[in-house]
């Protein structure tokens, strides 16, 4: 017999959503009032089943899995674990019912709402009938991996969740966390300098006899090896991203493990049969199709004071020779002082002006010193051409963000390891190739087509055949060909995260 309660599956989940991140006073055992139930409604509900029972063996296989939560990076604690050890009859059903409801929308929604943290998140998460899952566990009597059976089916979840587990396993002392804010050079001597050689000491990079507190050659050597390993750029200069890696210790590598499981609990199943998937973190974006990486390439992303957002959209169609319709405010910051600076650039790097009405402006009768900041009057354009901030190509799928891929004149830019120097937009290594990826299904538009399309230099546009969907992510550990990977968290990203998987749900 199957207990169908779809009619409250809505509700129940939007509570448990939202429910996510706030703070819960300890559950008493004697009384539990609704009030104190994670999932109130849901609870009741199942409360009202004679059907449903909690059997003694069921609620033991039920402590069980909730211990097991631990090896997702969840806290076994906040489901009512210990109370349930103790508790009987009408209690021990409520807190049960409570604890395996809550625990499966954390398992497959997520704990932390991804909105709360990222506030530009779209992408729709996957989906369950909560009441159908936890009527069809206890009637079947099948409680035993019912909460674990919940996590989400990708290779890259079941490497980072195995990777958590083989982590859990070993004991290492914590580190004392290196604080120095400059950066450290070589030629540089102190207190930060000798407290940099003690670290890399304890990391075997160098012996005791180099603890001079004098950046010497053997530091450089040491930080570059540090820097390699790290995916940074081995420039042997010890600055935040640095630092940043030198400090990662075996809780560090836990805590960045249990965040990024959650980041990829808040992705639905079907990111789509073909799809684009961005990693600010790494750099990179990867076409993806039926499960498979088919290409890769290098990106250049925001610089950590004009971040790439997160989100999810559909790649819609591509234009080659693009011009470039200049944001307002990258006008005011970038180019108002580029061109008073030297206004001859306004030429000499393809820009047309226009005034509100749309009028052409002749740039050389404007006195670029006088124009204001606040009230600018102008709308800028550059042409297509070799110096055109979109390079040959951009990949277009609108958003509010105005963020997009594109090509770049600045290519050089690529042989970095980290690579966060736009405004924003997206930045893609070798465009034109992926756009042949993403127009292969779209008739007419065959590499000769492409490559004719660029030589012509006037703006082509491309719609693809059907769209593609593009989900822009921050994932700062990552599993490849490689194996496991600890990224740096450019953005400074993980800590809020961590802090709200941390706080009891209530």
């Amino acid at each position: 017999m199957k207990i169908s309660l779809k009619y409250a599956a809505i509700s129940i989940t939007a509570f448990l959503l939202a429910s996510c991140s706030q703070a819960q006073t300890p559950v008493e055992i004697a009384e539990i009032s609704t009030d104190e139930l994670l999932a109130p409604e849901a609870t009741t509900l199942f409360l009202a089943l004679d059907e449903i029972k909690w059997t003694d063996d069921r609620v033991a296989a039920l402590i069980t899995e909730l211990g097991a939560l631990e090896s997702h990076g969840l806290i076994p604690s906040h489901y009512h674990v210990e109370a349930l050890k103790t508790a009987t009859g009408e209690t021990r059903s409520k807190l049960a019912a409570d604890a395996w409801l809550s625990a499966a929308a954390h398992m497959i929604y997520g704990k932390v709402d991804a909105i709360s943290v990222e506030p530009d998140w779209t992408a729709i998460g996957r989906e369950a009938n909560l009441p159908d899952l936890l009527a069809d566990v206890l009637l079947s009597g099948e409680v035993a991996n019912s909460l674990r059976s919940l996590a989400p089916k990708t290779p890259q979840y079941s490497a980072l969740q195995a990777e958590l587990v083989r982590a859990m396993e070993i004991e290492e002392a914590p580190l004392d966390p290196l604080e120095n804010k400059d950066l450290l050079r070589p030629g540089a001597s102190g207190e930060a300098v000798k407290a940099l050689q003690q670290r890399l000491l304890l990391k075997g990079l160098i012996l005791e006899e180099n603890l001079s507190g004098k950046y010497d050659s053997t530091t450089e050597t040491a930080i570059k090896e540090v820097q390699g390993e790290n995916g940074l750029d081995a420039d042997g200069a010890a600055g935040a991203a640095t630092i940043r890696a030198l400090n990662r210790d075996h809780k560090a590598k836990i805590d960045a493990l249990r965040v990024n499981l959650e980041r990829l609990r808040w992705l639905p199943d079907d990111l789509g049969q073909r799809h684009l998937r961005i990693n600010i973190a790494g750099f990179s974006v990867t076409a993806n199709e039926n499960g498979e990486v088919v290409r890769t390439h290098s990106v250049i992303v925001g610089k950590t004071y004009r971040k790439t957002p997160v989100f999810s959209d559909q790649v819609e169609y591509i234009i080659f020779n693009p011009w470039w319709e200049t944001p307002p405010s990258l006008a005011v910051r970038d180019k108002l002082p580029a061109f008073r600076k030297d206004p001859a650039a306004v030429d000499r790097l393809g820009f047309e002006v226009l005034d509100r009405n749309n009028q052409l402006v002749d740039a050389s009768t404007i006195d670029w010193n006088s124009v204001s900041a606040t009230s600018f009057p102008y709308r800028l354009r550059q042409k297509p051409g070799d110096v055109n901030a979109l390079g040959q190509v951009k990949i277009m799928f609108p958003n509010p963000h105005n963020v997009y891929l594109h090509d770049t004149p600045n290519r050089e830019l690529f042989s970095k390891r980290q690579r966060a120097f736009s405004s924003g937009c997206i930045r893609t290594h070798l465009p034109l190739e992926l756009s042949e990826w993403l127009l292969r299904d779209t008739q007419g538009w065959d590499t000769a087509k492409i490559d004719s399309a660029v030589k012509s230099k006037r703006e082509t546009r491309a719609t693809l055949a059907k769209p593609v969907p593009v989900h822009i992510l921050y994932q700062t550990v990552v599993a490849d060909e490689f194996g496991v990977r600890y990224l740096d968290d450019l953005y400074e990203r993980d800590q809020r995260v961590l802090t709200a998987l941390d706080l009891r749900p209530q």
